[in-house]
């Protein structure tokens, strides 16, 4: 196995698992041996997150030391954030008008999916409001974030602690040093989980192709096919404008990361690449201060992949039941969409959320999104990898606006990638 790369072992494995998925198809003895291998693999991955972010915003945060620079960092960063999650929310919509995937839709041949886990959730973060969102963000028990995997207390405490030891000055540098040797120490217990990968994949990809076969895809095919052209439109040509603004070329961004792309695609979790992603990033030119604020902040606002797919489903829903949406309605279902998907960050299954939450909002049956709960890991494959690809990007846009960005770095960075595919 050590003459193939990561990607192409996974590309091995994500072949074998629909393989073998299509083998065992409905067999459920089957599918309960392979789903833990999956298991075990997301596990791994969900247990080195929270580490890493905290130790990266911590290093990054007493790195930058002021509260002022960090306060424009932070500031430029969510402006960024906001600006192009809008731009996802409409090309979205305007896919959702062009392709009509839920139109003609026979709704009695499909097979209803259980959402009432997410329509709870839904429910009670519809019932916080505004002022609860805001307040969230402040944790009263960071172990408690923790071990829920909220990201936004998490990060508003790390860097609240990142300043207090930029603070305290030279008493500081030995908690600094500890937090430097977590990071290093979780980066090298990350390149011995990845190692498991291809293994993860095949388990996934096989429960998932066992459990719904192709006959689930071909009702459903239009939404599928709309939602996959959507956002790989998005990820070309309104990313390849954005790199080009910073730069740099998203071709060349995808080749640097074509194994996290990979990755994020089959596993459909962007989580699993996000140690991967900041140390190419910083190996790219991009300093490590900008690096380890911008992702793991990215990861909570800046899904452009589930801001394509929330708009195009909210449609969707609304057209499978033959009710039509003005022009004024979708430019309201714009607005209610980037305030329910910023009060949904960090919650389980967001993106789902959002769109139930959405629904609730907008007056549209909510049963709607169950026909479609069968095939959301095949979409959540593809908006996984682009939101890995534009919290990449991201890094290195702020990089780029804080003048920052060390080209030299990046050209031998790409020639060193060159030379290691020679040899």
């Amino acid at each position: 196995m050590k003459k193939f790369g990561l990607a192409t072992q996974i590309f091995v494995a994500l072949i074998l698992g629909i393989v073998v998925g299509a083998i065992f198809y409905g067999n459920e003895t089957a599918i309960a041996y392979i789903a833990p291998i999956g298991d075990i693999f997301i596990h791994l991955i969900k247990m080195i997150v929270m580490p890493i972010v905290i130790a990266a915003l911590i290093v990054a945060v007493a790195g930058v030391g002021d509260i002022k620079k960090l306060g424009k960092l932070g500031g430029k960063t969510l402006l960024y954030f906001e600006v192009i999650t809008t731009i996802a929310l409409g090309i979205g919509l305007l896919a959702a008008n062009l392709f009509h995937p839920g139109t003609g839709i026979d709704m009695d041949h499909l097979q209803k999916g259980d959402i009432s886990a997410y329509e709870q959730t839904a429910t009670a973060t519809q019932n916080k409001g505004f002022a609860e969102t805001i307040v969230h963000i402040f944790p009263k028990n960071v172990f408690e974030s923790m071990s829920q995997g909220d990201l936004l207390p998490i990060i508003f405490f790390s860097v609240l602690f990142g300043l207090g030891v930029a603070a305290i000055g030279d008493k500081g540098k030995p908690v600094l040093h500890f937090f430097e040797g977590v990071l290093e120490a979780m980066f090298w217990v990350t390149n011995q989980v990845m190692k498991a990968a291809p293994f993860g994949v095949f388990a996934l990809i096989a429960v998932t192709v066992a459990k719904f076969g192709v006959s689930t895809l071909l009702p459903l095919g239009k939404l599928v096919l709309a939602v996959y052209l959507t956002v790989l439109f998005f990820a070309i040509v309104i990313l390849g404008i954005n790199a080009k603004m910073a730069g740099t070329n998203i071709f060349t961004l995808i080749k640097i990361l074509k194994e996290e792309l990979i990755l994020s695609f089959t596993t459909a979790s962007s989580e699993a690449v996000l140690p991967n992603i900041m140390k190419k990033m910083e190996q790219f030119g991009c300093p490590k201060a900008i690096v380890s604020f911008v992702i793991p902040t990215g990861y909570t606002f800046n899904l452009t992949g589930s801001a394509i797919y929330q708009a195009l489903a909210s449609l969707f829903v609304a057209q499978m039941y033959n009710i039509h949406m003005s022009f004024f309605e979708q430019v309201t279902l714009l607005f209610v969409l980037m305030l329910t998907s910023k009060g949904m960050a960090g919650v389980p299954g967001a993106s789902f959320v959002v769109v139930l939450a959405t629904l609730g909002s907008m007056g549209l049956p909510l049963e709607g999104i169950a026909l479609i709960a069968g095939i959301d890991r095949i979409l959540d494959m593809i908006r996984s990898a682009v939101n890995v690809l534009g919290n990449s990007l991201a890094a290195i846009t702020m990089a780029k606006w804080e003048g920052e960005f060390d080209k030299d770095k990046a050209q031998q960075y790409m020639n060193s990638v060159k030379e290691s595919k020679v040899a």
